[in-house]
């Protein structure tokens, strides 16, 4: 387990550091909650649009759970783990290259933002029926979303990828959920 653990302090130090001062604005702006909301806010009116409000009312509802549900069990973990950011890491942190002003709360393991970004892509992906190009977008914006926690230097390789995992598996359980609250309204 040490091993895999020094692979992944090892790897974050390599990703965090291919940074360049030149775009760390864009990255605060992707790692910021309001890109992944301004997101995920058009979707809602393009459903209302194709849709209706009340459709799109309770798709807002529904999307808020997912988000707290996805948001306190991802808390959950990184109270029971209880694993340092890299930028808390006393022996990495010298190395860490901290591209926001602070390095938020103590711990890391998995990534609220990987796990929310993915969790919203596929349930979103799901709501519009799979449609390729959104799928592709989306996840496309979710990895890229996921990254930037490592280019800021406030998650691991491995927070990533088990925050990515948990937020498909939400994902995916709260589409099969939305899809059989869908059959009871039509009916």
């Amino acid at each position: 387990m040490d091993q895999i653990l020094d692979w992944d302090k090892q790897l974050l130090l390599f990703l965090n550091n291919l940074g360049s001062p030149l775009f760390d604005s864009y990255w605060i702006i992707i790692t910021n909650r309001f890109f992944n909301i301004f997101i995920y806010i058009s979707l809602l009116i393009y459903f209302a649009y194709l849709k209706s409000w009340k459709h799109s009312v309770y798709l807002f509802f529904f999307t808020c759970l997912l988000v707290l549900f996805t948001d306190q069990i991802t808390n959950l973990f990184k109270i029971q783990i209880g694993r340092v950011r890299p930028c808390h890491d006393i022996e990495i942190q010298q190395f860490v290259r901290l591209v926001k002003a602070t390095c938020g709360g103590g711990y890391s393991f998995f990534s609220g933002h990987a796990s929310n970004s993915f969790a919203l892509a596929l349930f979103f992906s799901s709501v519009f029926k799979y449609n390729k190009l959104l799928f592709k977008s989306l996840i496309l914006i979710a990895s890229i979303v996921a990254y930037s926690r490592i280019y800021i230097g406030v998650h691991y390789p491995s927070d990533i990828l088990f925050g990515s995992m948990f937020g498909i598996l939400s994902g995916l359980c709260f589409s099969l959920l939305w899809n059989k609250i869908q059959t009871i309204l039509s009916n």
